[in-house]
């Protein structure tokens, strides 16, 4: 894709700090280093989000993300913990249109990164909660 900023990394028209490259992956310094060695994952073939993925798409760029991790758990043995996150659609915060995991090395409670997951657990019966997954049970293929 000719507009895409991660696609023009990928070619090397816009520069990065590249951590990690094959055939079907590139990795990358997030420029915004939410936390040190903050990296991006990307697949070289331009899709939009986790929704455009095919099978072997999915395996080659999810088979690299340990190797990944490792090298950031090698290169910071401060390192306490990683987030994987991975925004999909712009509600979901996704601001780069070209699917891309985060790896984001934690280091303490108060380093800038945070999550929130609520918990509505009461906000659903058995019987919803069956329904739910009978929708999705069903979907998948």
């Amino acid at each position: 894709m000719t507009d895409c900023i991660f696609c023009k990394i990928i070619s090397g028209d816009i520069p990065s700090y590249k951590v990690y490259e094959d055939d079907e992956v590139f990795a990358f310094l997030d420029l915004s280093q939410v936390t040190k060695g903050h990296t991006l994952v990307i697949p070289k073939k331009h899709v939009t989000d986790i929704f455009e993925y095919d099978d072997d798409l999915a395996a080659s760029l999810f088979a690299r993300v340990p190797k990944i991790a490792r090298a950031l758990e090698k290169a910071f043995p401060e390192m306490q913990g990683l987030n994987l996150i991975n925004n999909n659609k712009e509600l979901a915060y996704q601001s780069v249109f070209h699917s891309h995991i985060h790896l984001i090395p934690r280091y303490a409670t108060d380093d800038d990164f945070g999550l929130k997951f609520g918990n509505n657990q009461t906000k659903y019966s058995t019987e919803e909660m069956l329904a739910i997954a009978e929708a999705i049970k069903n979907e998948v293929n």
